[in-house]
């Protein structure tokens, strides 16, 4: 029997992509699990749980004093919010602890339709400091998981710092791109990370290699580090995987957060054994991040995998959690009007890019490449606590995530909406709205449609190539080609490689938005594209259309 006594000042939190998942968790240890329902689910392809499905674990899971935490980690269109708050309600409803949610829109109406519903924050928000935390702390979140591109001291000064517990990733699959902002499975595939889509185009070959495939996380080497970085809880990625991968797993985590010591060679080959790409990496975490990190699944990897290895089941008694009946009441969702307002807007990577004449009210250019031929700024996607940000002679700012806004009050500078919001309704319309923000970019994942459905103060990107991935490990490309020759240029940007799509979009002759944004990256002719906007013409090119 392994010592529990520690499960109490850290909680060991398990992946169940199934309801064989969840049994393997409950009975290696796990002190919570998570697990996604049949809709706004970022592993939508996993075998996940039904309505029925769900009460059924809850009832177990409280038994055996275990937490239950459930997905509701995507994006919500504005046609989809009524039947996602009534689902939500059922959740609440049958006892889950929490939910787990991306979209801060459809958390603020959550909490005002029900009050004392607990939220945490999905890694998706893009939380990397603790000015992020305090506002997801003020829209009533209880905890947030942080990104996983944060190192030992941003995660240390995060939780020192943080008015809401801070939980974080610990093992499992890496996304090449910065968490909550890769577009490219949805923009080249169709098929949405945002939305529980994703079609892993990290994984895919490009320029004759796997410049974007990293290797799994493991953090067993660390434990005593993260242990003494006061984290709530600790994660453990995984709702794709088998139950074996689940109960290997969390035995180890267990066993390591029980004993309050990192793990020995023979631990990390056992969970290299349950799932790993070319073995595991640590390189956020340390700070050491560079091509060690890559990795994909081999065949040997794969047979690896096939071996079964016996683990002791852990006898742990935990408190057991009543559930209280619940009730909740969805009323019909109020919104306010915003003016609508118009304006052009252009993003530029370097100064001289910008044309000496040109029509835009506000033209932005990255923090890094400032100068006072623009009179915007682009922060830096990722700011954790330890950066120094000084922002002189600009009016404007681009606000990338809700950590953001702190920088826009501190520098007096007149805040606007990035497309790196994930604005897709009119319920985050209004959150960010009401932190003064003049306008936001939408989300470049709606079609004209669902663009119709937000009432006021968007901004439309009509012009450029999107950016499809931030990078933090750079890649020491230019442009990545894939297997059918489609050319991805890639640019540095505050310091991050951001990959943009192979063609841009082109809307001069459906222009239909009071409110546009244009994108340069790599074009020569931007005068040309200005007057063919203003004249309305057709494309002459390959171009990207918003349908």
């Amino acid at each position: 029997m392994t010592n529990s006594k520690n499960s109490l000042t850290v909680e060991l939190l398990a992946p169940c992509g199934s309801p064989e998942a969840l049994d393997a968790a409950l009975a290696y240890g796990a002190d919570a699990v998570y697990f996604g329902g049949t809709i706004l689910n970022a592993r939508i392809n996993a075998k996940n749980f039904t309505d029925e499905n769900i009460k059924t674990a809850i009832e177990k899971c409280h038994g055996k004093g275990v937490k239950v935490y459930v997905t509701l980690n995507t994006l919500v269109y504005d046609k989809e919010f009524e039947t996602a708050l009534s689902y939500a309600a059922r959740l609440y409803e049958m006892g889950a602890d929490a939910l787990i949610v991306t979209d801060l829109g459809f958390a603020a109406e959550l909490k005002k339709q029900i009050p004392d519903l607990e939220l945490h924050a999905s890694t998706q928000t893009s939380g990397h400091n603790s000015a992020a935390a305090q506002k997801l702390s003020e829209l009533g979140f209880s905890r947030m998981v942080c990104a996983r591109e944060l190192n030992y001291n941003d995660i240390k000064k995060l939780v020192k710092d943080s008015p809401i517990g801070i939980e974080m990733f610990i093992h499992g699959a890496h996304c090449a791109s910065v968490s909550g902002q890769c577009l490219m499975s949805s923009v080249i595939g169709g098929r949405s990370g945002n939305r529980g889509e994703c079609a892993q185009p990290c994984r895919m070959k490009y320029n004759g290699g796997y410049p974007l495939s990293l290797k799994d996380m493991c953090l067993a080497g660390h434990i005593t580090e993260i242990l003494e970085s006061g984290v709530k809880a600790l994660k453990i990625e995984g709702r794709m995987r088998s139950p074996d991968y689940v109960k290997t797993a969390v035995a180890i985590y267990r066993r390591l957060i029980d004993e309050r010591r990192n793990a020995i060679a023979s631990e990390i080959e056992i969970l290299a054994g349950a799932f790993s790409r070319s073995g595991f990496t640590d390189g956020y975490f340390t700070g050491k991040i560079n091509n060690s990190m890559l990795g994909i699944r081999t065949e040997s990897d794969k047979e690896n995998s096939r071996r079964q290895v016996k683990l002791p089941v852990v006898d742990r008694k935990l408190p057991y959690i009543s559930i209280i009946e619940r009730n909740a009441t969805i009323k019909p969702i109020q919104y306010d009007k915003i003016p609508s307002r118009s304006g052009i807007s252009a993003r530029f990577l370097k100064a001289e890019q910008i044309p000496e004449k040109h029509k835009f009210d506000v033209v932005y250019l990255p923090l890094s490449e400032y100068t006072p031929k623009a009179n915007g700024v682009i922060l830096p996607a990722v700011i954790t606590d330890s950066d120094k940000i000084n922002i002189e002679g600009a009016q404007h700012v681009l606000i990338g995530n809700i950590g953001h806004l702190r920088f826009a009050e501190k520098f007096g500078l007149i805040p606007h909406g990035d497309y790196r919001l994930n604005v897709t309704n009119n319920a985050a319309m209004q959150l960010y709205c009401s932190y003064g923000l003049q306008d936001i970019i939408l989300s470049p994942e709606l079609n004209l449609a669902q663009i119709r459905d937000i009432t006021s103060s968007k901004s439309v990107i009509v012009y450029g190539r999107l950016p499809l991935m931030t990078l933090k490990r750079r890649t020491g490309y230019t442009n990545l080609k894939d297997r059918t020759n489609a050319t991805f240029p890639i640019f540095t940007e505050n310091g991050y490689e951001i990959l943009y799509n192979s063609v841009p979009i082109y809307m001069a002759d459906k222009n239909v938005f009071q409110n546009q944004h244009f994108i340069f990256t790599t074009e020569k002719n931007i005068a040309q594209i200005i007057e063919a906007y203003e004249k309305r013409l057709p494309p002459t090119e390959n171009f990207r259309r918003i349908k």
